[in-house]
């Protein structure tokens, strides 16, 4: 029997504590289209998102990621991955075909690191109502309608206090993400690591940090530009609405494009994203980085990161 199979990064399940401030800024400044709304949550996707959503809101008492879903290739992979995830002594929850709205039966579980993903296959593809509707068959949405427009969700980075091979190391073993990049401390523990399951250099990254709140908080979730010109369109678009932001830049790991704004409703980070590379060897081996050549990688040219925690909000997932 083959082994299960991950095909991409669904969606992400936000909850925040402010709807309004949240959805001005998903629906109005980022450009989400929205699907439809079942029992006051809100389900988005990019124009050129085929799935129901790649991003849900819910108002609640306290801001975090509820969970984040990922897509199998095969509709048995998600009972298989159950099975294996059960048998390597990690509690699975089936949630049934309807209690998110658009998605069959999946599955639910928790990292070593308590955060929370979802495995499903069964998905709903509706189309954009007719006036929303892109001329081209191969496009979801009308580009450009509002906002900064992008085109589909790209990737999830997780922040933790343990060290980020503790959740490599499942993500490989369990799920069968491959690592692409890494940072290696002098130990040789992983300070941060970047992988995938499709050709993208990342569908997800781990980000250690020993001073972080939990072991599962989120860096940052992102949505994908086409171009550099759509970047520095979204800095002018961002600086109009009076929201500060970090970038542009350039990051030498995943040589990607970048803006990091904050939802003002949730207080997560989201990542403008664009250019980078795109990896098709089968026989790739990870690249390796070391500390002192974090001036490069981490930013190869542009607005620096900030190192200082309370400039870099960080919500539970």
């Amino acid at each position: 029997m083959s082994l299960p199979e991950i095909a991409k990064l669904g969606h992400v399940a936000l909850v925040t504590t402010d709807m309004e401030k949240s959805l001005w800024f998903f629906k109005e400044i980022i450009g989400l289209e929205e699907t439809e709304t079942v029992d006051g949550t809100v389900y988005m996707r990019a124009w050129g998102d085929f799935e129901h959503h790649t991003l849900s809101l819910t108002e609640g008492e306290k801001s975090r990621v509820d969970h984040i879903a990922w897509r199998t290739k095969r509709p048995e992979d998600v009972e298989r991955f159950a099975e294996l995830l059960e048998e390597a002594g990690a509690e699975v929850k089936w949630v049934e075909a309807g209690e998110e709205a658009g998605q069959g039966r999946a599955i639910r579980f928790k990292l070593p690191s308590q955060h929370s993903f979802e495995i499903y296959y069964d998905v709903e593809k509706p189309l954009a109502e007719p006036s929303k509707r892109s001329v081209l068959k191969n496009q979801t949405y009308k580009s450009w309608a509002r906002g900064i427009s992008p085109r589909r969700i790209d990737h999830v980075n997780l922040l933790t206090s343990l060290k980020a091979n503790e959740i490599s190391d499942f993500l490989q073993e369990k799920l069968g993400f491959k690592m692409r990049e890494l940072i290696k401390a002098p130990d040789d523990s992983y300070l941060g690591t970047w992988l995938s399951v499709t050709p993208l250099v990342h569908d997800i990254a781990i980000s250690h940090d020993p001073f972080a709140p939990t072991t599962h908080q989120i860096h940052h979730f992102s949505y994908w530009l086409d171009n550099a010109q759509d970047l520095l369109r979204a800095a002018d678009i961002l600086t109009e609405h009076g929201i500060e932001f970090k970038g542009p830049g350039k990051h030498g790991i995943s040589q990607a494009m970048y803006i990091y704004a904050i939802d003002p409703g949730s207080g997560v980070r989201v990542e403008l994203f664009t250019n980078g590379y795109l990896i098709f060897e089968p026989d790739w081996e990870p690249i390796e980085w070391t500390l002192d050549e974090m001036d490069v990688g981490f930013t190869f040219w542009g607005d620096q990161m900030d190192t200082k925690p309370e400039n870099n909000p960080t919500i539970e997932a």
